[in-house]
């Protein structure tokens, strides 16, 4: 299989081909502001080189487009916003723990109606459907051009979800419906702030798609797209329009699976040191180590399926302070290449510091060989200093452990840390995460309640449904491979209660792969 990886980043956006599991050519191009055009150079640069220009199977683009939009606080639409679940969810609705700029950015109308499964499946309340006929028929007359619905417990039974789903097709058609079950887990509120954040991406999904596959297309290719997704795996095109936030951590996902697979290491420690920053995790059985604890972004709380990661605003584009020396949080970002000194700009960089200590030869060493000695060993000896100590607080294990440095600022890891085995440097680790995002795979997962089942068979029964999820999803079954298992005793619960998640992951199956072009 021949397939090209992207990954969209702040500074650069990299590209790579691999054929028959070997990385044939990998670039960087610069990553530009409508990020389009960045991914037409970078295409263009790969294709350029006469083993690369051939033709391909997949296309799969890592990027942090739709996070970014939540960050920055733009590009998001007002939303239709209903909650089944009344009477018991009263006193906390929708909107009511988001930040409030964001809150006013993107809250349309909301509606709050009976309905909702308990924690075992049973009904709670009976679905209000005339009170959906009219949250459509006022969201239709409003011109809201997209919605989320939330019920309780849903990934349990998601029939009020689905009902709710029917009620805005028959009578807003035009309307896009996002259903809480398709994205989060069990817990009302972060995985309803999940639909909301989706469904206020809707429109910036469908353009950014598009712009993407017209790049693919301008450049010649004609191969499916994919998407890369949170935990390391890929969706198809029309799944990601759908659901864009799947993909808001997908980069530095990327990169820890591309460093797994160049280095052939399954358990590591991480860091990838890009541009702007520095992303430190842990591989396990070849994927990130996965968060636990409720996750941010941009002020909402949510369950994504996201690394566990710790990010720092250190990189090759990092501004260096004199006094005192400091290298970081800001960056240059893309603007690299025309604002470091070594580039001909007036902003001294980590970059800059890198080339006048020898570590790397790029751009014009004459426009920093006036930097003393002093400044540039204290500049390294702050970064390193940062890289160790954040290292230390992401490992779980006392003992020392190898650590795979990747990405285009990872001269600024030095040979030797506290804490660690081994420094592990791989070729085109500089383009780890275009890697990560060429081999990704297809996963499925299952998070429920089971009850009256021993621990091993509600285990099995977790991990049949993540496996019919996978396939559905357009993995190859006889490559499924189980990555998490999870399970844990609700004792407050009667009939001997167990939650348990299941996540498994394996290749594209080929005829998906024919179908999604």
């Amino acid at each position: 299989m021949k397939r090209i990886g992207i990954d969209v980043g702040g500074t650069n956006t990299d590209a790579v081909l691999i054929a028959d599991d070997k990385v044939v050519h990998s670039v960087k191009a610069a990553t530009t502001a409508d990020v389009t055009s960045g991914i037409l150079a970078a295409l263009k640069a790969l294709r350029a080189n006469p083993a690369a220009a051939v033709p391909v199977d997949a296309v799969v683009i890592g990027t942090t487009h739709f996070i970014n939009a939540v960050v920055q606080r733009r590009h998001l639409q007002k939303i239709g916003a209903v909650r089944i679940g009344m009477p018991a969810s009263a006193s906390l609705p929708p909107f009511c723990d988001w930040p409030a700029d964001l809150a006013a950015l993107v809250s349309g109308e909301t509606f709050m109606l009976e309905g909702g499964h308990d924690y075992d499946g049973r009904l709670f309340m009976p679905l209000d459907t005339d009170g959906l006929k009219a949250a459509a028929r006022a969201i239709k007359a409003k011109g809201l051009r997209s919605v989320a619905v939330a019920s309780s417990f849903s990934p349990l039974d998601p029939t009020h979800e689905n009902t709710a789903r029917e009620i805005f097709a028959e009578i807003c058609p035009d309307v896009a419906v996002t259903l809480s079950h398709d994205l989060g887990r069990i817990g009302l509120l972060e995985r309803e702030n999940a639909a909301l954040l989706n469904a206020a991406l809707h429109d910036l999904a469908v353009t950014t798609v598009a712009a993407f596959r017209k790049a693919i297309a301008d450049s010649g290719i004609d191969a499916p797209l994919f998407l890369t997704q949170n935990d390391g795996t890929v969706m198809q095109a029309e799944i990601a329009t759908a659901f864009p936030v799947m993909s808001f951590a997908s980069g530095a996902t990327n990169s820890m699976r591309g460093a797994a697979y160049l280095s052939g290491l399954d358990d590591a420690m991480v860091v990838d040191v890009g541009g702007t920053t520095s992303d430190i995790g842990q591989l396990r059985h070849g994927f990130p180590r996965e968060a636990n604890a409720v996750v941010e972004v941009g002020g909402v709380r949510t369950l994504f399926r996201m690394p566990d990661l710790l990010s720092i605003g250190l990189g090759g584009g990092s501004h260096v302070d004199e006094n005192p020396v400091r290298v970081g949080p800001v960056s240059v970002g893309y603007r690299l290449t025309s604002d470091a000194l070594v580039f001909g700009g007036d902003q001294l960089t980590a970059t800059d510091i890198a080339v006048a200590a020898g570590l790397i030869d790029i751009g014009d060493r004459a426009r920093v060989a006036h930097l003393p000695r002093s400044l540039i060993d204290a500049a390294l000896a702050d970064a390193h200093r940062k890289l160790e100590g954040d290292i230390d607080r992401m490992k779980t294990e006392a003992g020392d452990v190898p650590l795979l440095a990747v990405g285009g600022g990872a001269f600024l890891v030095p040979e030797r840390l506290a804490g660690i085995s081994e420094i592990v440097r791989v070729d085109h680790g500089d383009c780890a995460n275009a890697v990560g995002a060429a081999i990704a795979q297809v996963s499925g997962e299952a998070d429920q309640v089971f009850r009256d089942m021993t621990r091993d068979e509600a285990i099995a029964a977790a991990r049949g449904i993540a496996e019919a999820r996978a396939v559905q999803a357009g993995a190859a079954a006889d490559t499924l491979k189980t990555v998490d298992v999870e399970d844990m005793p609700i004792a407050y619960l009667p009939g001997n209660a167990l939650r348990v998640r299941v996540r498994v992951a394996g290749a594209i199956a080929e005829p998906n792969i024919g179908a999604a072009a």
